[in-house]
């Protein structure tokens, strides 16, 4: 995977976990997509997406 692409997995994970804050919205359906986005990120890179997360707020 590109890094481009990587980009683009974290820009929706943050989107869709902002999208889960919000009152009306189907939590079950964004978790499945979270969880699956959690999926192709530690497939692509062997690290987890929380954790690299958290390494980018802290630079």
């Amino acid at each position: 995977m590109k890094n481009s692409e990587l980009k683009k997995l974290i820009s929706q994970y943050k989107e869709i976990s902002n999208k889960q804050k919000k009152k009306h919205t189907d939590n079950f359906e964004l978790t499945k997509k979270l969880k699956e986005i959690e999926h192709k990120y530690f497939h692509e890179t062997g690290r987890t997406l929380k954790s690299d997360l958290e390494e980018f707020k802290e630079n």
